[in-house]
């Protein structure tokens, strides 16, 4: 037995380039800090708590929530346990809470991996690798899902990191969010109902298509129909009023971004960030089926995201 305590968090890998740090917490390897020049451009928890909620966490295998937790595939039905139990949901995957382990490390990158072992309602083998690279251009995130068993499995990922522009809260800020469709939702489940346009839901008060003032929108949807870059690649920015902040980047191998508000009742936690969370799948994809994965047996999917800090005078 080693005489080194292991933080609460897990193990630490701290990875640096230029003016940019960060640190992954092993259990669930998650995005435990982020910054440039020494501002935060996620919220932060510390290495030896317990992370609060899903913060900064890799979700897989599937991003966001299985509404009952039933789903069918393959002619089978189903049941996952529910995790969000106050929803009757099961939320954000089975790898939030699984010790990954550096298979490779490097002074700017890390590279971690974690199985997915079969289980009662998901029996199936997937082999999930998060690759973690610091350069000029910021964080850049691939996890890479392979199936290593003889099932054809369902898949979803994304990230669950929360931004931070700089001083403030989220009322603070303003967002740009290229999104054309959002998906309404159950009040109180928060279950699917259906896509509409930005412009024709809540009179156009998730429209964030021009960089605008959050103020006190609740945000706590999907959207999607993101409308790219010259470069192909969707893009939002939480900004400052002097125009810093930070923004994430993402190709088309993620259709869909769950933003969130933070809204929370404890006071010290409320809005202190913005959830951007790119999906390659919606809300109870297992159900819908809508942009659901399928890994055949010794097949592999691969997502990517990239965080950086946003400056003004650049």
């Amino acid at each position: 037995m080693s005489d080194i305590a292991v933080p609460t968090s897990g193990q630490q890998h701290e990875i640096r380039f230029g003016d940019y740090t960060a640190v992954i917490a092993s259990i669930g390897a998650s995005l435990r800090v982020l910054t440039h020049r020494g501002r935060d451009l996620v919220v932060p928890f510390a290495a030896d708590e317990v992370r609060p909620g899903f913060r900064g966490a890799m979700l897989a295998p599937w991003p966001n929530r299985i509404v009952d937790g039933t789903y069918e595939f393959g002619g089978v039905e189903y049941q996952v346990a529910l995790t969000e139990p106050e929803r009757r949901n099961a939320l954000h995957g089975l790898v939030g809470w699984l010790d990954f382990q550096a298979v490779d490390e490097g002074e700017s990158h890390v590279v971690l991996a974690g199985e997915i072992v079969p289980q009662v309602g998901y029996p199936f083998r997937i082999l999930v690798v998060v690759r973690f690279d610091l350069t000029e251009q910021g964080l850049t995130t691939e996890v890479t899902a392979s199936n290593l068993g003889d099932l054809a499995a369902p898949f979803g990922t994304g990230p669950h990191p929360y931004l931070v522009a700089g001083e403030g809260r989220a009322d603070d800020w303003s967002l740009e969010l290229p999104a054309t469709e959002v998906l309404t939702v159950t009040a109180d489940r928060l279950a699917p109902i259906s896509v509409v346009d930005v412009v024709d839901h809540a009179d156009g008060a998730l429209d964030f298509r021009e960089t605008r003032p959050i103020g006190d929108v609740f945000i706590d949807h999907a959207f999607t129909a993101l409308l790219p870059d010259e470069h192909g690649l969707a893009r939002v920015r939480v900004l400052t009023a002097d125009g810093s902040g930070v923004e994430m980047e993402w190709g088309d191998d993620c259709p869909w971004v769950q933003v969130h508000t933070a809204d929370r009742p404890i006071p010290s936690e409320h809005r202190i960030g913005l959830a951007v969370e790119p999906m390659t799948c919606p809300p109870d994809a297992f159900n819908s089926g809508v942009d659901l994965i399928t890994i055949e047996p010794g097949e592999s999917t691969t997502a990517g995201w990239i965080i950086r800090a946003v400056n003004p005078e650049v």
